[in-house]
């Protein structure tokens, strides 16, 4: 076992961060029970980088039940929970990960889990597959496949399809309908205003909140502002989903004028340069900036901090920044995804139907993508029947049933002659 942690003595803390989220995750805990006694994935190793917390650790665990040899880093600094690393390292998997890591830091521990060599890849974001396509290509024979958590890791599994450089099968965790439309839409909407709300103490209730993009993330952020007593503002570049944000009730506009109204501001893109130089000048005194997209690069921190004239750390968590026209804007978490940057992200029930997706496809690779490629260089849709089994799954542990068609039924949704 090899391991790159902070405290190794952190691990009680860890394991009861762990034990509770078990308790509230039914379909994980089914799903360990049935590897336990299958071990379907004995001999192989899975490498995995998603952000490092309890939930993330029992998915870990689960998949180590099943036999696999687990190689584990976080796939955002700010989001490694030190005391979860190390509860993991006490039960015998191999993490590389702490929080704060620098940016050499956070690229040798990504590297040091692709050293060993992986057979299946659970990705959040890329960067795992990105580093063993550019820095490891030697290694890319042994990777039967791997699953992609969120919607930028797809655009980006998408894009090296386009150009024939995916090497290996990719699937598409987060377009599985259990996954995109309760994690990003409920999951996101819940935790970004927990971490929102815990960092900065202070009320939503009147104030005007500018939701930038209406994808599933959005909505569910414009939904639980909204739900919080908030005037709600979305910007948009796609004029269908501007249309929706209109008919649910929300204000459209351009970022330009939102920037001069708004109290609140929460990207959620996967683009950068969402919120840029200009944008700060217009905003108000007092204005709170914070992202909810994967990577730290659609509010532009560094060019607040170039325009700026002071800068200082106004609560934990939260930067201030003072710019030439005496206003001053606020920023959570380094304008890294805040609800894990300043919270602990998605509840426990949501992350148990993607992480039951996460692990079932995995499962799937395993019997379908084996390494003679037989499923090709491409990326891969989630199964029908894991969405469907997953969704099962969940209305049982819930308690809940539901009518399924007659015979005579379906012959009648299938034909035409009646």
């Amino acid at each position: 076992m090899a391991s790159e942690i902070r405290n190794a003595a952190l691990w009680e803390s860890g394991e009861m961060k762990i034990q509770w989220v078990k308790q509230n995750m039914p379909l994980l805990r089914a799903l360990e029970e049935e590897f336990s006694a299958d071990k379907p994935f004995k001999g192989l190793r899975v490498a995995l980088s998603v952000h490092l917390e309890a939930k993330t650790a029992y998915l870990c665990k689960v998949l180590a039940a099943g036999g696999a040899e687990m190689y584990v880093t976080g796939s955002n600094p700010l989001s490694t929970q030190d005391d979860v690393a190390a509860a993991l390292v006490h039960a015998g998997l191999n993490v590389f990960a702490w929080h704060g890591a620098t940016e050499e830091e956070y690229g040798r521990h990504i590297s040091r889990v692709i050293e060993a060599a992986p057979n299946i890849i659970i990705d959040d974001g890329g960067d795992l597959v990105h580093t063993i396509h550019m820095k490891y290509p030697e290694l890319v024979p042994g990777v039967i496949g791997g699953c992609e958590e969120t919607t930028t890791g797809i655009l980006r599994l998408i894009a090296m399809n386009r150009e024939q450089m995916l090497k290996f099968p990719m699937v598409l965790v987060n377009n599985a309908d259990c996954k995109h439309l309760f994690d990003n839409r409920y999951g996101t909407g819940q935790s970004v205003w927990d971490g929102i709300n815990r960092t900065t103490n202070l009320i939503v209730a009147g104030k005007k909140v500018v939701v930038a993009g209406y994808g599933w993330c959005g909505k569910g952020v414009a939904m639980r502002a909204k739900g919080l007593g908030a005037e709600v503002i979305v910007t948009e570049i796609d004029p269908v989903k501007a249309l929706e944000a209109m008919m649910d009730g929300f204000e459209v506009m351009k970022m330009n004028k939102a920037a001069e109204v708004g109290d609140f501001f929460v990207t959620v893109t996967g683009c950068n340069d969402v919120i840029t130089e200009k944008d700060f000048m217009k905003m108000k005194d007092g204005a709170i900036c914070c992202n909810a997209g994967h990577f730290d690069c659609e509010v532009d921190v560094a060019g607040l901090r170039k325009i700026s004239v002071r800068s200082w750390q106004a609560r934990n968590n939260i930067m201030g920044y003072e710019l030439p026209n005496g206003r001053s804007v606020y920023v959570i978490a380094e304008g890294r995804l805040v609800n894990l940057a300043a919270g602990d992200g998605h509840p426990a029930e949501i992350m148990d139907m993607s992480f039951a997706i996460q692990a079932l496809s995995a499962l799937w690779l395993v019997k379908h993508g084996t390494k003679g490629r037989m499923l090709g260089n491409m990326v891969v849709s989630v199964p029908e029947e894991i969405d469907k089994r997953v969704a099962v799954m969940e209305l049982k542990s819930r308690g809940l049933e539901i009518d399924t068609l007659t015979v005579d039924q379906e012959r009648y949704l299938n034909g035409w002659r009646e």
